[in-house]
């Protein structure tokens, strides 16, 4: 791409002349089929939540979190009550269609709609929620809430670049891998690298296509195995793009 310059002979980047601020993401569930996003409730949804991440009895979900793991439910409904009711992070809890479980959470945060940027962060899921469809699905509509009804032209995801698992999902996901912030933050008592990977606008179309392709029901069997990954529909849909 040849990049624009100005009057002084220097790159610059692409006009933007269009560009207005956007809306910040509110509480609205976002309805999926196999699970929907409600905006965390501790009354409806603690005890739900609680009992789900309980079954990770050696607390693997927790170790890249900045919190937890949680001695009890009152320990939790605590957390919940004072650090997911704010609008950023604008946390929502993950609830399974076929059981109106809370089964974990995820939210928006570092929400600039000044300039259309936005992070996915506090991912939360629960033994039950881990590699299943809806653990899935719950991260596209987030994203098409960002894209497609927002309008937002940045969607961020960052984690510890030691979280394998994370930035194994970040790619599986369709985001790009960015690079990595050395010695970026502290938590728990040890340093953080942060590993950045992000999704543009430009990419959201091609991305969507091969998400909804594959949460179409027919690419699963009876039993619930996908007859084609995920990966498999986004290097399809790029191919044809």
């Amino acid at each position: 791409m040849t990049a624009r310059t100005n009057a002084l002979g220097q790159p610059i980047g692409a006009a933007l002349d269009d560009w207005k601020s956007r809306e910040s993401p509110g509480p609205e569930p976002i309805q999926g089929r196999s699970c929907r996003l409600e905006r965390v409730d501790p009354d409806r949804h603690a005890a739900s939540l609680f009992e789900a991440v309980a079954r990770d009895a050696a607390g693997r979900m927790w170790t890249y979190l900045p919190y937890g793991p949680f001695a009890s439910l009152d320990a939790y409904d605590r957390w919940l009550r004072a650090d997911c009711a704010g609008e950023d992070p604008l946390f929502f809890s993950i609830v399974e269609q076929s059981t109106q479980r809370a089964l974990g959470l995820a939210s928006f945060l570092h929400i600039d709609p000044e300039v259309g940027a936005i992070e996915v962060g506090h991912i939360q899921y629960s033994p039950a929620l881990q590699h299943t469809t809806a653990a899935t699905e719950a991260m596209f509509l987030m994203m098409r809430r960002v894209f497609r009804e927002l309008g937002y032209r940045r969607y961020e995801w960052k984690c510890d670049a030691l979280n394998a698992p994370s930035r194994r999902a970040a790619l599986r996901l369709g985001f790009h891998f960015e690079g990595i912030f050395r010695q970026a933050t502290i938590y728990k008592g040890r340093n953080r690298d942060t590993a950045w990977f992000s999704i543009l606008d430009s990419e959201w179309p091609a991305l969507e296509t091969a998400f909804l392709a594959w949460l179409d029901p027919a690419n699963f069997e009876p039993d619930g195995r996908q007859r084609r990954s995920l990966g498999a529909s986004l290097a399809r849909d790029s191919r044809q793009s």
